[in-house]
Formats: structure tokens, sequence, C-alpha cells
């Protein structure tokens, strides 16, 4: 196995023991850096000298027996949305060329403080939003890879760095994450700090990560959990034990709820397909249930409150450079502008019926199984795929994990979502690897 295929897990361990060493990872990284990166177009921003120099200190500290932490010499991939004081954040949008932040996000300090090395920022769609930027699928240059994580995950399956870190506002992590063919993590909504990133919709924006086992997933998310009073969605809570609870056993065997939700009809044919044989598979203890009635203006509801905030969030970039946004942007925030303070107020406060209705589910059941996206990823750079299937998870702020179980008929991933109620990240991450591994056997 090269250095490049070793998960960040293994990477770690190896590190610690001196059977490798960060400059040889990292280099290694850069290696195939350059080898696909002039096809996938996963990065917005990269320093090689700078990134082989974090590694020597990881290494010079570990060889002076310092402390070490549980990410230590191991390379991220940040997306362009998060600040960094040692690399430009420029948010994928010509209005903030060449903007350097003077100082880290709070996410940014704690994979500093995990012995972490910041590799580069990978490439956001403009403004977290629609517009695509310059990454296509590592599997096949001629689709997207999904948005608006699209460099995170694209960097992450093609082999370039083991982990990379996004946001979901919509379908920014899970999406590309099943169109890419890696594992992706939404946590529970106000897990992990967005102080100093870009902000969409602080009812809706949370962070993500991405990696090739689940192991790593948890272990990534792990060090980013710390609590920090200066975001406002954050609750002095105890961090979820997701490597301990993932290396659990499931106490009763698991209990899943294949949920088709109201946008089952945008689903391809194939991919409902996949569906029945995975269903199938798993035999017992997978029922089919169907949301209430409840949800059939979810989507509506996401809309929304989406195009609302967007609308106060971006009114600067609209103010001052309208004509250097996406037509598509344009339209979100002129709908945002003409959203109603009552309307606005009724779909929030239709979140708390939709989380009344999943805790029932969630009482019945232990996760529910249900698409990360219609389909493969499409053919076509000018889109990132359709949000669809990630919608009401976003909304209710539950933790949804992309399984990269499947394949599609193109021979293309194909992800399956596993979600669980909100607070219930670690018994997530168990159900997820006790799915995974029946369906191994």
């Amino acid at each position: 196995m090269t250095l490049i295929e070793l998960s960040a897990t293994e990477a770690a361990a190896k590190i610690r023991s001196g059977e490798t060493t960060s400059e040889e990872l990292v280099q290694a990284c850069l290696d195939r850096i350059a080898e696909v990166e002039p096809t996938v177009g996963a990065w917005a921003h990269l320093n090689a000298d700078h990134a082989l120099d974090q590694a020597r200190r990881a290494d010079a500290a570990r060889a002076r027996d310092l402390a070490v932490g549980p990410l230590h010499g191991v390379p991220v991939g940040i997306k362009d949305t998060i600040d960094t004081a040692d690399f430009p954040t420029e948010n994928g949008t010509v209005l903030q060329s060449g903007r350097a932040p003077d100082a880290d996000a709070t996410l940014v300090s704690l994979l500093r403080e995990a012995g972490a090395v910041i590799l580069g920022k990978t490439v956001t769609t403009e403004l977290a939003v629609y517009a695509p930027g310059k990454t296509v699928n590592p599997h096949d240059a001629e689709r997207t890879p999904g948005g608006s994580s699209s460099g995170s995950a694209a960097a992450v399956a093609a082999f370039m760095t083991p982990l990379a870190v996004g946001s979901q506002t919509h379908g920014s992590v899970i999406r590309p994450a099943s169109f890419c063919g890696v594992y992706g993590y939404k946590p529970s909504h106000g897990r992990i700090s967005r102080h100093r990133v870009l902000g969409q919709s602080h009812r809706l924006d949370t962070m993500g990560v991405f990696a090739r086992t689940l192991e790593d997933l948890a272990l990534l998310a792990e060090s980013l959990m710390a609590y920090d009073d200066r975001d406002p969605d954050m609750r002095t809570v105890a961090r979820p034990k997701l490597s301990a609870t993932l290396a659990e056993a499931p106490p009763v065997m698991p209990k899943i709820a294949f949920v088709r939700t109201p946008v089952w009809d945008r689903c391809e044919e194939t991919t409902k397909d996949a569906f029945r044989e995975l269903i199938e598979h798993l035999g017992e203890q997978t029922y089919i249930v169907d949301l209430s009635s409840d949800f059939d203006d979810a989507h509506d509801t996401h809309r929304t409150i989406v195009c609302a905030d967007i609308a106060d969030s971006f009114a600067a970039f609209y103010r001052d450079g309208r004509d250097k946004l996406s037509a598509n942007l344009v339209e979100i925030i002129e709908e945002g502008q003409k959203t109603e303070a009552a309307d606005y107020t009724a779909a929030v406060e239709r979140i708390a019926v939709y989380n009344g209705e999943l805790e029932a589910v969630f009482g019945d059941y232990d996760a529910i199984l249900t698409p990360s996206a219609p389909g493969e990823a499409p053919i076509g750079l000018e889109a990132t795929g359709d949000p669809a299937f990630c919608t009401i998870w976003t909304l209710c702020g539950t933790p949804a994990i992309n399984l990269p179980l499947m394949e599609g008929p193109d021979g293309m991933p194909l992800g399956a979502q596993l979600v669980s109620h909100k607070g219930g990240d670690a018994r997530l991450f168990r159900t997820a690897r006790w799915l995974r591994e029946t369906l191994e056997e």
C-alpha cells in the first residue's frame, strides 16, 4: 500500500510509531496532486513549501517526544470558505479575489491543535451556492463532483489528501460525497464551530467532513467538536464519542427505516432499483416508512428560509457587485428580498413540527436510510446536481452520513444516506458501521 492510500487513522499511527514521517506523507500527497490536479482541479490555493514546512515541524516535535495530537502530521484540505491565516480565502467569488484573512477559523485552529497539516484550500462554488468552480468529478471529468464542497470531496476521492473539511446549507457535503464515492458526514446542527466561516444561513449552515473510511470521519470530526461561544448555535454539551461508539457492537440489532421522502419522484429508476436490492439484502431489519403529510411543504420551507437568509448575508455583494454574480445567485437573492417577515417566521416555526414527527420515527428506529442524491453524478459541468434528498435533514439539523455503498449503471458511485435524530451522532456512526459490515457479509 502506498502512502497516499493510507487512511488518516493508519497514517497517524505510522507517524506516531516512526514507521513513516509527516514529510514523507505530505510529499506523497503533493506528488499525487501534481499528477492529477491538472485534470481534477480540486484546489483553489496550494503552497507546497508551506505544507512541507508544517510537516517537518510536526516531525521535529515528535522527535523531541513532545505531545502529539490525534491528527499529528496528517494533511487536511480546507474548503475555501473557511478562514486561514496562512492561505487566501476567496469564497469562490471574484468579488473577494486576493482576500487574506488575518486569523484562522476556529475549526482550523482546532486542526492545528490536533497536529494536522493544512495542505491547502479546496475549490467551492460561488459563495458556496450553485455556480460551479473548476473542479470535475475524479471518476469522469465530464461529470460534476457536486457542490458546494466540490474540491473537498474530489480531493479525497482522488487520493490527494486523506481528509477534507466542507460545509452544508442544503446538500453540500452529502451530495458531493455521493457523486465522488467517499464518506461524508454532516453533524447535528451546532456541533462544529462556524466562527470565521462564510455564512449563508445561521439556521442551516453546518460544517462537515470527508474521508475514505468511517473511522477517519469520526477521527476528524471529533477533533473539531469543541464548544465555541462565538458561534451562537453551539451549546455547552459533551463532545459525542464518535470513535469509541463506532468501535462498539450495537447492543441490539438495529432497526432501519427506509424513507422515500416527498421527492421520491426525482429519484432515477436505476437508483430506485438499487435501493430495492439494498433493502432486500438487509432483510428483516429494514422497514419501509412514509413520512407524514406534514413534510409535504418541507422543501418550500427550506427555500423560504435559505433565500431570505442568503439575501441578508450577501446584501453587500449584491449591492456592490451584482454584475459579477451568477444569474442563479442573483435570482436567489432577489427572491429572498421579497420574503415577508411573517412568511419567514412561519417557515422557521415549521422546523419544530418536522422534528416532532422525526422524533416519533426515531423512537421506533435507529436510523433512516434514504438516497444521498437522485442518481449518479450528472454529465455536464454547468450545475452541481440536485440536493433534494438532503433538504429535510439539513432543515431539521439531524446528523447524516453518506455511505459509498453502490454503483450506478455507468459505473459511477452511488451513495446511501443514513440519518439519525438530532444529537444522535455517535449512535449514527455505530449504525453506519453495522450497515456497512452487514452488506459486506
